[in-house]
């Protein structure tokens, strides 16, 4: 499959990136490894987690989804230069003095993430979101020091909104700091309002990246859940429940129509919707089982017209 230039980071990644939240939640490790194998065999090449990843679940404390990644790693020399790496810093470790942005706290959690994924380098490291007690400039100090050490190549930022992207930006240019290469936004055909406008047109005017988050929002646009007796399919099925309006079944309608058209799952016309969009470099999603992966590969070739992009467009407008 055509890569896509990330940017300004000299990254070459696939159209979509593989997001690894699952790995230790949803997925074990044995079958995670399938998964990554997977992807690896298809093409998949980009690979996104985060520290926090994934705290959330009973019994866990974080970094689970990088330790299966690193683990994977070890199980297969050479997969590594193969491999696009993104996590992030910065979500609550649940500890004393483990969040936020600070130099102090990014010196630490980097050699965290580092061991973990049992490498010496991470392809592009996010900050997760903003931190209102630490100044641009420490942040942005502490990731130059990470890139003049090789221990990152590229940085990038979740979930600033375009005040705060052009802040990180003049702060970045006046005294001659990393700038974030790359915006990781929520976005999918139902979440549109916090990056359509102002944020979109400030990622394409600067040559920003941007890799979307909850692409399928949470399962949603995958159309498997159509009512309240649905949500028990998934662990993830209450965060579900706020997608089940008029407008999601709207959405949900206009997907059905395309993919009918094009003889594929509503799940792959939302992710082509977004490839398409404007600014956007590659949607991130998740798969449990291989047979998502391989609905993978049919949205990276799926061809939306310019009719059907306007029909989702007006669903979700």
């Amino acid at each position: 499959m055509a890569l896509r230039s990330l940017g300004t980071t000299g990254l070459q990644i696939p159209p979509l990136v593989f997001g690894g939240n699952v790995f230790g939640w949803t997925v074990d490790e044995k079958q995670s490894f399938s998964v990554l194998d997977a992807l690896l065999e298809r093409g998949f090449t980009a690979i996104d987690t985060a520290d926090v990843y994934s705290r959330w679940a009973p019994g866990n404390k974080g970094g689970e989804s990088e330790t299966i990644i690193g683990n994977w790693l070890a199980a297969h020399p050479g997969a590594r230069d193969k491999i696009t790496l993104f996590t992030k810093v910065g979500a609550d470790m649940g500890e004393p003095g483990k969040k936020g942005l600070s130099a102090r706290w990014i010196t630490q959690a980097v050699e965290a993430s580092l061991r973990r994924l049992q490498t010496d380098y991470i392809d592009l490291y996010f900050s997760h979101w903003p931190d209102s007690e630490t100044g641009y400039d420490e942040t942005l100090g502490a990731y130059e020091t990470l890139l003049k050490a090789g221990k990152i190549r590229a940085v990038g930022a979740s979930n600033l909104n375009a005040q705060q992207l052009t802040e990180s930006l003049a702060i970045a240019d006046a005294q001659g700091l990393p700038r974030y290469q790359v915006l990781q936004p929520e976005y999918n055909l139902y979440d549109r309002e916090s990056f359509e406008g102002a944020l979109q047109e400030l990622t394409i005017r600067e040559n920003i990246g941007v890799v979307t988050y909850y692409s399928l929002a949470s399962g949603f646009l995958s159309g498997k859940y159509r009512s309240e007796n649905d949500l028990h399919q998934s662990q993830r099925g209450q965060g579900i429940a706020k997608y089940l309006t008029p407008r999601g079944f709207a959405i949900l309608d206009a997907l059905d129509k395309v993919a009918a058209q094009h003889q594929v799952k509503p799940a792959e016309v939302a992710l082509a919707w977004l490839m398409q969009q404007p600014g956007v470099t590659a949607p991130i999603a998740s798969a449990t089982k291989l047979a998502q992966i391989d609905s993978f590969t049919t949205a990276v070739s799926l061809n939306l017209t310019a009719d059907e992009v306007s029909l989702l467009n007006k669903a979700g407008a």
